[in-house]
């Protein structure tokens, strides 16, 4: 990679990690085909959800990368891609004023989600903010201490797909429940390929994921299991995330071979593609039923 400099606009992009941004676009797009089915959507209040998932999970991407950076976390033998606070593209001190800018654009696109919802949302934003900041940063790291599997479901899974719903029809269903559920189990699966990567760097850092209690073969079949279980949840709604399995094994066979080594990292561009056409279809299927 060509030299970054710092603080620029390419060290910005780096940093905001797109690759993730797929995780943040999928369970609204689920929750936006829920309404439509439900004959309640509307295309800008949508579009405002859209964004405030989108710019939490560069907020989130933003917080982890200045936390591990100041805990020691990303060090020289890292197997993932490159950080920006640990490569010195963005400083410290401009990453806390990245973190503070785009917690406060967050707020502020929240804020305008009451325009068409009531203000039970509220308190649901403010949850999305402490524990973006909870995952790595304070004196219990939830990252650190094996809690990030589930924090992935509620919030890339529960939340994202039920308020979208919540604020298209001001309701929410036991069904609607159930997709959320299947977004955030197969989001989740970026997570797990993370941290199979980097199962050894973690037990040197003290990072106590599934991965490094139960070992790399949890990780290996759990990633597996996570895409599996999605499907048949979803099944209820539509057969076509059945499609989903032929690059979900392809995937993970892949991964399997690989094992271990920087290798895997495109293992996590094929995820992010993954959890696209998994929502893809999900979403084709609710609205032709």
């Amino acid at each position: 990679m060509n030299k970054i400099t710092t603080n620029s606009l390419r060290a910005w992009i780096l940093a905001s990690r797109p690759k993730t941004l797929a995780g943040a676009a999928a369970p609204v797009l689920v929750g936006c085909s829920l309404a439509y089915h439900a004959e309640s959507f509307a295309l800008l209040p949508s579009l405002i959800c859209l964004l405030f998932a989108l710019l939490m999970q560069i907020d989130a991407n933003f917080i982890n990368d200045y936390f591990d950076c100041v805990k020691g976390a990303d060090r020289e033998d890292r197997l993932g891609p490159k950080r920006a606070c640990a490569q010195g593209w963005i400083s410290l001190q401009a990453m806390r004023w990245g973190m503070s800018i785009i917690s406060a654009t967050a707020i502020a696109v929240g804020s305008c989600i009451l325009l068409f919802t009531d203000w039970l949302l509220i308190p649901v934003g403010l949850l999305c903010i402490v524990f973006a900041l909870a995952y790595t940063a304070g004196p219990y790291p939830l990252a650190y201490h094996g809690w990030g599997d589930v924090l992935v479901l509620v919030f890339f899974g529960i939340v994202p797909v039920c308020c979208t719903y919540y604020v298209l029809t001001a309701t929410c269903t036991l069904p609607v429940v159930m997709a959320s559920m299947a977004c955030g189990l197969v989001t989740d699966q970026l997570l797990m390929i993370n941290n199979f990567r980097d199962r050894e760097q973690d037990a040197i850092s003290g990072k106590r994921t599934i991965v490094v209690r139960w070992g790399a073969a949890s990780g290996l079949w759990a990633y597996l299991a996570l895409g599996v279980v999605a499907v048949a949840i979803s099944l209820q709604f539509t057969c076509l995330t059945l499609l989903f399995l032929v690059p979900h094994i392809r995937t993970w066979t892949r991964m399997k071979t690989i094992f271990q080594g920087t290798a895997l990292n495109g293992i996590l561009g094929e995820t992010a593609r993954n959890i696209l056409i998994f929502s893809l279809l999900l979403s084709m299927g609710i609205i032709l039923s």
